[in-house]
């Protein structure tokens, strides 16, 4: 069985992908972007601060030519992002800030900017002093990675609620998709009508076009292959029916014999001739949806009275047996000639397979169930599966004759009509062998 996928999974993995592919691509460029732009500040700010620091540290220099270095404490309680020292040109740190360390920011002096390992350096020159502003290289990391981070974080966030509501966008403009589907998955041998061309969007009206013509072809195929398959059986009924009389007269005048023998055989082709003549009659009626009534029946006197015409015959006679539980009534809206075409096939298909001298066993437990059992033994799975099939038999035949395969087909195709069910188990509970074809009627 081929692996099915979903469409909507498929555009919701897609569109999803592509959204936060973009947000990616559209955060990388920003934060490149804001890198570049961050040094600039931070390095102008850097330039700022030394030009307005070198008059300052000049000045404090003349006043305190011996400056008080900073405590231990001092510096492990201040931390700031600035620090700066003012240095004489042979390189010596002639007064600092209180986190600025006692070695010089670097080794040589130039004005301009200059990096070390742990600092961003700007150095302003003014006469024999030099003043350099330093900032932690980590400073900046953490604030580029801070706005990384704020610029990633919406993805998180947004990523859950994209998949949602794309998902629910693509539902809704599939949801016609689904309605199409169910519209062609109601179509079937018993429903061919077009499925209406005003409700659907624009790009699917043409399937629906496309859909419609092949159901009005099949309709037309169908239509013929039914009234011919109906035409055929009743013109074919008298016939056989004459047939089989002539045969069964001309039986009555030979002697025991070769030619006796040859017109038992005729006699019993032209039966099975008949009972297929019959058997399409019920499939064309079957076909042209007889099942459902506008009122309930009483469908327990139909059951009775299609018992008995089956005890009549010398063959049957003895073989079937009724059992009713007490105060069951079998009414339901399904058509009287449909209910007995029903039990009639299935009493049929009883007979025809079940071991021979052995009883058929009809039961009503309920209102809406009716049971047939025989036995036999049992039928495998894979067959039972497919017994409901046209053409397909489940066993030999017991009593010499050909099944037509037809019986439980036309069952199956009335119920379906009338909403209920036919049920096919074997062996029966509780046995170890025998076939029980239970019927559920419509509610």
């Amino acid at each position: 069985m081929a692996r099915t996928v979903s469409i909507s999974r498929r555009l919701t993995l897609l569109l999803t992908g592509g959204i936060v592919l973009l947000w990616l691509l559209a955060a990388l460029l920003s934060f490149l972007v804001m890198r570049e732009e961050m040094d600039e500040v931070f390095d102008s700010a850097l330039e700022e601060t030394a030009q307005w620091l070198l008059p300052l540290a000049t000045e404090t220099l003349r006043q305190l030519p011996q400056p008080e270095a900073p405590s231990a404490q001092d510096e492990e309680d201040h931390d700031k992002y600035l620090t700066f020292q003012l240095r004489s040109r042979d390189g010596t740190v002639l007064l600092r800030s209180r986190d600025a360390p006692q070695e010089p920011f670097t080794e040589t002096i130039a004005p301009g900017f200059a990096q070390t390992d742990r600092h961003k350096v700007y150095t302003a020159a003014a006469g024999d002093y030099f003043v350099q502003v330093a900032e932690p290289v980590s400073h900046r990391h953490e604030a580029v990675m801070e706005s990384a981070g704020a610029l990633l974080l919406p993805v998180a966030v947004l990523v859950p609620i994209s998949i949602f509501l794309i998902l629910w966008s693509v539902r809704r403009g599939l949801a016609p998709m689904r309605r199409l589907q169910g519209a062609i998955g109601a179509r079937g041998g018993g429903n061919l009508q077009p499925i209406a061309e005003t409700v659907w969007p624009e790009e699917i009206a043409g399937t629906v076009q496309a859909v419609n013509r092949l159901l009005l072809r099949l309709r037309s195929a169908l239509e013929a292959e039914r009234v011919f398959a109906a035409t055929s059986a009743h013109e074919l009924r008298t016939p056989v029916a004459t047939a089989l009389a002539q045969t069964q007269r001309l039986l009555t005048e030979l002697e025991a014999g070769p030619s006796r023998d040859r017109g038992r055989r005729i006699e019993a082709a032209l039966r099975r001739l008949g009972a297929l003549v019959e058997k399409l009659l019920h499939l064309s009626r079957a076909e042209a949806g007889v099942g459902l009534s506008e009122t309930e029946n009483d469908l327990l006197a139909v059951l009775r009275l299609v018992i008995e015409e089956f005890a009549m015959e010398p063959e049957v006679a003895g073989r079937l047996s009724l059992s009713i539980t007490d105060g069951v009534s079998l009414q339901a809206r399904m058509d009287i000639d449909a209910f007995s075409i029903v039990v009639r096939n299935l009493i049929e298909n009883a007979l025809a397979y079940g071991d021979p001298g052995t009883l058929v066993e009809i039961a009503v437990p309920d209102n809406r169930t009716v049971r047939v059992l025989n036995a036999c033994p049992p039928v495998p799975v894979e067959v039972l599966s497919r017994l409901t099939q046209r053409f397909v038999r489940g066993g030999q035949i017991k009593n010499g004759t050909e099944g037509s395969g037809l019986g439980l087909a036309i069952v199956e195709m009335i119920l379906q009509q009338t909403g209920g069910t036919l049920d096919l188990v074997s062996p029966v509970a509780g046995r170890s062998d025998g076939f029980e074809a239970r019927v559920t009627l419509p509610g």
